[in-house]
């Protein structure tokens, strides 16, 4: 795994790689990264949960309460329930969205994939998605697992991070590109 300058990173790494650790000693590994997905779901779906995690008004013994109480109602218990109960004792409810994405990463390197992370100005379909996928593989070179978000923003496009590499064909960058080369001319 790639070594990070980031304090935040090298915690979320150092806690997902551990957590990847235990869940491939208990065969889990698919279903700890889907309880992740489900968990960041609750995060990414809720502005309190989202402040709660990131604010260091809350007390350890707060942010455990509160944790807790959204992995029962959400049913996410074993690896992950207990993995959420250590983050939030050790104060890094803060780092848990780097986790979940290093965690990914190493799921998928394991797998033999590679990751990549799409922004599309509307939702996907199905066959979209396959196609996509596709034709990142013949670019990487192995399997490659996509995590998709909607940017209306882009206006149309894609911007699609593969690894180090970025590609952007969002109409949105065009557009600023033909208004600087329009600011040249006159």
């Amino acid at each position: 795994m790639a070594q990070s300058s980031s304090p935040i990173s090298a915690v979320a790494e150092r806690y997902a790689a551990s957590l990847y650790e235990l869940a491939a000693d208990a065969n889990q590994a698919a279903k700890v990264e889907s309880d992740l997905g489900r968990f960041e779901a609750l995060l990414e779906g809720s502005e309190d949960l989202s402040r709660m995690i990131k604010s260091p008004v809350f007390s350890a013994e707060e942010q455990a309460q509160a944790i807790e109480a959204i992995a029962a109602k959400a049913k996410i218990d074993g690896l992950v329930g207990n993995f959420l109960r250590v983050v939030a004792q050790n104060r890094r409810l803060f780092a848990l969205p780097g986790m979940i994405k290093a965690f990914r990463v190493i799921a998928a390197e394991q797998r033999g994939e590679v990751s990549a992370e799409v922004a599309s100005a509307h939702e996907l379909t199905a066959a979209q998605q396959t196609e996509l996928k596709a034709t990142l593989k013949s670019v990487a070179g192995k399997d490659v697992s996509i995590t998709v978000t909607v940017d209306p923003s882009l206006l149309g496009g894609l911007v699609v991070k593969l690894g180090s590499r970025q590609i952007d064909t969002s109409l949105k960058t065009k557009l600023n590109s033909l208004k600087l080369a329009l600011k040249e001319v006159g």
